[in-house]
């Protein structure tokens, strides 16, 4: 297996002009091929297959592409017409879904340390993914993983204690607890 230098050296101008053709700016492109090696060199001993190294790094500039993309949405806000339409009866009301939110913390609290630290700081505290990354001290991909890993522990704890019935779009529009889920009282 070549050293993360000599892997530096072989593939570093390909990436960067492949990350650069993305996203637009060379300062950009350089930040994100950065992270592509930092994520490489954490996670080089997983390469199972080292004649696979070019597509193994590709794959990882990609997906910090899309997560560099995911983070730069920005939130537009509801035209007024549609902001002030009332919502639509799907057989529920406002208490029952704050008895839901009643729920979260508690159900953030049974997740294993590391997810349960991310999510409080990041979904409860509010604080941005760089601070998180910070306090936990993880780089800031190691923090959004964790974030997101987090966010699926949490989702599939909420499946296994509750019934959801979804919109054709995947927004929750009705719930109610299982008979059988002793994860929590909320």
């Amino acid at each position: 297996m070549e050293s993360l230098d000599q892997i530096w050296r072989n593939y570093h101008s390909g990436l960067l002009s492949f990350i650069r053709r993305r996203v637009g700016a060379a300062d950009l492109a350089e930040d994100i091929l950065q992270d592509v090696f930092v994520k490489a060199h954490s996670r080089l001993d997983t390469l199972l297959n080292a004649d696979r190294i070019q597509s193994w790094l590709y794959q990882i500039a990609r997906n910090t592409i899309i997560d560099y993309h995911r983070t730069r949405k920005i939130a537009v806000p509801l035209p007024d017409e549609i902001a002030q339409r009332p919502e639509q009866n799907h057989d529920h009301n406002d208490e029952e879904w704050r008895e839901l939110g009643k729920c979260v913390l508690p159900m953030i609290e049974t997740l294993p340390e590391g997810y349960r630290e991310a999510l409080l700081l990041s979904e409860i505290d509010g604080l941005p993914l760089r601070e998180v990354a910070q306090r936990l001290n993880l780089s800031l991909p190691g923090a959004k993983s964790r974030v997101q890993r987090g966010r699926e522990r949490l989702k599939r704890a909420f499946l296994d204690c509750c019934h959801f019935k979804f919109d054709c779009r995947g927004a929750p529009i009705d719930w109610r607890p299982k008979e059988d889920c002793t994860r929590i009282t909320c």
